[in-house]
This record gives C-alpha cells, sequence and structure tokens, in this order.
C-alpha cells in the first residue's frame, strides 16, 4: 500500500490527497479539476500563500520582479527545474512588486530569492540567480 501524500492545488489551494507512486500520473484537483502537480511553476500571491506551503511536498518559491534582469534571466532556468522536479517538488513564483506585503514578511533583502518550504515552515534560503545544476545541486542538498 503507497504512503498517501496531502498536496494543495496550486489554482484553488485545496489539499488533494494522492498516493505518493502515483504522483507522475498527473493526478486533478478533486475541486477545481486542474493540476495539482504542473510541470511549469505556478504564481503565488498573498491570499494563497498559507494553502500554498502545507502538504507534504516541499514548495521551492521564487521571490522576483518585473524589472529585475537577474530575476528574467533565472526564469528559463527555474522552468527547466520544474519540469525535472515534478512529484518532488513544487515550484512557485512570487512577484516582490505585486505583493509587497508578503515579501516583507518573509524578509526579502535582494532578489531574485529561493525560499524553501517544507511542512509549512521555511528550510532553507539562498539570493541570486543561478545555473540549473547549482539550483539541482542546491536542492539536493536540501534533500530534495
Amino acid at each position: 500500500m503507497s504512503e498517501t501524500l496531502l498536496v494543495p492545488c496550486p489554482q484553488c489551494g485545496g489539499l488533494n490527497r494522492l498516493p505518493a507512486d502515483r504522483l507522475a500520473d498527473q493526478p486533478r484537483c478533486g475541486r477545481c479539476r486542474g493540476d495539482v502537480l504542473p510541470s511549469r511553476p505556478f504564481e503565488i500571491d498573498e491570499a494563497g500563500f498559507a494553502a500554498q506551503v502545507r502538504g507534504d511536498l516541499p514548495l521551492l518559491l521564487d521571490v522576483w520582479a518585473d524589472w529585475c534582469g537577474p530575476c528574467k534571466a533565472f526564469a528559463p532556468v527555474f522552468e527547466q527545474a520544474a519540469a525535472r522536479l515534478v512529484g518532488r517538488c513544487r515550484l512557485g513564483k512570487l512577484d516582490s512588486e505585486a505583493n509587497r506585503g508578503l515579501s516583507a514578511q518573509l524578509g526579502i533583502r535582494s532578489i531574485p530569492s529561493l525560499i524553501l518550504f517544507r511542512d509549512g515552515r521555511e528550510v532553507a534560503r539562498q539570493s541570486g540567480a543561478m545555473p540549473l545544476p547549482q539550483l539541482l545541486d542546491w536542492l539536493a542538498r536540501q534533500s530534495v
């Protein structure tokens, strides 16, 4: 019998119970029917943040801004990482300009900033853009 994981839907925030051995089967949300584990980063805002840090899969949050050159350069790397980490880690993006309150609450001092959440708590943080191999290595050191 497979372990069951609780995973929030990136669209509606509803918690979904998913068998761990079926994460690669593109599960759909029981509430909104959206993809629970998209292969691309999803947008997070202040209203949905609390729902997204819950659950049994880690959440890697990229805090960025539209005017930031390094953020724009890092975006394709983050997309590639999302495709590689489906079922192991969820990747979300937080626009620091549109969500100033949450950015301040998270203590964002530079962008891009990556924050890894596990079980609703921050477990690691990294500032600055990095190439894909370095990002994947950093996540591996965090047991993702």
